[in-house]
């Protein structure tokens, strides 16, 4: 198929982008884009080979320079989804930017829905606080999904979600929150969800 396969999704409290017919923001200001495209997905394993999947994705953000939070496969629309946040360094040169999605990939193509929510103003005030209370030497621990990875940004505990509530305005607590509330709400096209499953 041609053309968007995003039909409905919840866009409570964004709005578009200015020219924009498939980005939007909100408040907090966290975009989100849609994007289609008409390619095989460049995922480096199928979905139903978790473990793998997930190295590979931990790899691809160390190499560019992040690192991966989360990496999960849930349905979306009953379709088998890539549902990942990466953390990399923000552009700015001055803390870090959450990068929060659903893929969706078919055999012969994919959708995406992006979340991107930069750190503003004081950063690290998260990790200070959590490495401060549980020890600096506790901090730092190895890829949830490739024990042996270097480079990129390091996993530590201050990303662990049984922090979001004590600091509802970080970025990484903003990306969860709102990827748990669109993607319920997201919606197929039909013919999309018809074509070949990926892998």
């Amino acid at each position: 198929m041609t053309g968007m396969p995003i039909t409905a999704l919840d866009l409570t409290g964004f709005e578009p982008f200015e020219h924009e017919q498939i980005a939007w923001r909100d408040a907090d200001g966290t975009a989100l884009t849609l994007h289609y495209f008409e390619l095989p997905p460049d995922l480096p394993a199928p979905l139903d080979e978790v473990a793998r999947l997930q190295a590979g994705r931990a790899r691809s953000a160390a190499e560019a320079g992040g690192g991966l939070v989360e990496c999960e496969v849930e349905p979306v629309d009953g379709v088998p989804a890539l549902r990942q946040i990466i953390k990399l360094p923000h552009w700015q040169g001055h803390g870090q930017v959450f990068l929060g999605s659903y893929t969706i990939p078919r055999a012969t193509c994919s959708t995406v829905i992006k979340l991107q929510a930069p750190e503003y103003g004081d950063t690290g005030m998260r990790e200070a606080v959590i490495a401060a209370r549980i020890g600096f030497e506790d901090f730092i621990t190895p890829s949830p999904y490739a024990p042996g990875l270097t480079g990129g940004l390091p996993s530590h505990r201050a990303d662990d979600p049984r922090y979001d509530e004590e600091f509802p305005q970080h970025p990484l607590s903003l990306v969860r929150a709102k990827l748990a509330r669109l993607g319920p709400s997201i919606r197929l096209d039909e013919r999309f969800k018809a074509l070949p499953a990926f892998g």
